[in-house]
């Protein structure tokens, strides 16, 4: 039988941005970004989240709504730092822009972000909560059953998100917005498996890990099919609402697992991550080397993989070694 490769695992995550990629470790955060004349520019930060010191985080299945919710304002966070490289600067500003910054008080960034992510629930919680049930009721007035129905959502709510991530695919920014993803999921599998983080070792690294935002999403898909299932009420009206409120519990339990999955290897947990690796096929790409380097830029700012790789396998790296090409020690 065919000896499983250890895996360590560093506590670092990130997310892809516009032509670059956000890495976290801990306290610190680094977003490394491919500017247009070719140059990497990389910005170091502190986030320490919403509930900072609070006792709710070490909660189970508690933590994990802030950490959703951190997630989404760091990812946003990122996001417009990177595409103010791409921003035209040389227009006047419009009267919608000016107005924008009458209202925020100069402070438009932050106004922007609000209204992006209060819009993007809204749109997700139409498309992905809303839609599917729509559907599923009508479709129950031809299936009595309502088990089978509330199974017929669930499957919809999936069919719909796995449509939704074909069809946005097809869009070139977003295409290379999931190339940086696989080179966001390359250096942390690279760093993990015990190998010098160089292009050479990251370009052979998997694409697919078990930590993955995408992986955390279709658990809550999966997760919601269960609670759902079991949760029946008339009112038309509040089955949606109960819907909408029951979205932390769900986000708390599904981070409980991808937190697991991304510390173990025992066979149930492969067997359960396995379907969000099969979605990750879909929301990342191989990237190239110039990608690749700028993810590197990213960890490298954060996160002292030699030290790394000293503490978990053992072994020291020597600059001059890796300029000779030498890979790792598996």
């Amino acid at each position: 039988m065919k000896k499983r490769k250890i895996r360590h695992y560093s506590g670092i995550g990130g997310q892809a941005v516009l032509e670059g990629v956000m890495m976290k470790n801990k306290d610190m955060y680094a977003v490394a970004v491919r500017k247009p004349n070719g140059d990497v520019a990389v910005e170091v930060d502190e986030y320490h989240g919403i509930a900072y010191g609070s006792k709710l985080l070490n909660i189970p299945f508690i933590r994990g709504v802030f950490v959703f919710i951190d997630s989404l304002i760091l990812g946003l966070k990122s996001l417009n730092y990177s595409s103010s490289f791409y921003e035209e600067t040389d227009e006047k500003p419009s009267k919608l822009d000016e107005g924008i910054d009458k209202v925020s008080s100069g402070h438009e960034d932050t106004f922007l972000m609000v209204v992006t992510t209060l819009i993007s629930f809204v749109f997700a919680i139409a498309l992905f909560m809303v839609l599917p049930y729509a559907i599923s009721e009508f479709i129950s007035k031809y299936a009595r059953n309502d088990s089978i129905v509330a199974i017929i959502e669930g499957v919809l709510r999936i069919l719909i998100f796995i449509l939704y991530i074909l069809l946005i695919s097809r869009i070139k920014d977003i295409k290379r917005l999931f190339m940086y993803h696989g080179a966001e999921h390359k250096c942390i599998n690279c760093i993990e498996k015990g190998r010098p983080l160089t292009v050479k070792n990251v370009k052979r690294s998997s694409r697919l890990h078990k930590r993955c935002g995408s992986s955390f999403i279709l658990f809550v898909m999966l997760i919601s099919i269960v609670l759902f299932f079991f949760i029946r009420v008339d009112s038309y009206i509040w089955r949606i609402v109960i819907r909408i409120l029951l979205i932390p519990v769900i986000s708390g339990i599904s981070y409980e697992i991808i937190r697991l999955a991304g510390k173990t290897d025992f066979f149930l947990i492969r067997l359960i991550s396995a379907p969000g690796l099969w979605l990750q096929r879909l929301t990342t790409k191989e990237p190239d080397e110039d990608m690749i380097q700028v993810a590197i830029k990213s960890v490298e700012a954060v996160f002292d993989w030699k030290d790394f790789l000293k503490d978990s396998f053992g072994y020291e790296i020597d600059d001059s070694w890796l300029d000779d090409g030498e890979e790792s020690k598996e």
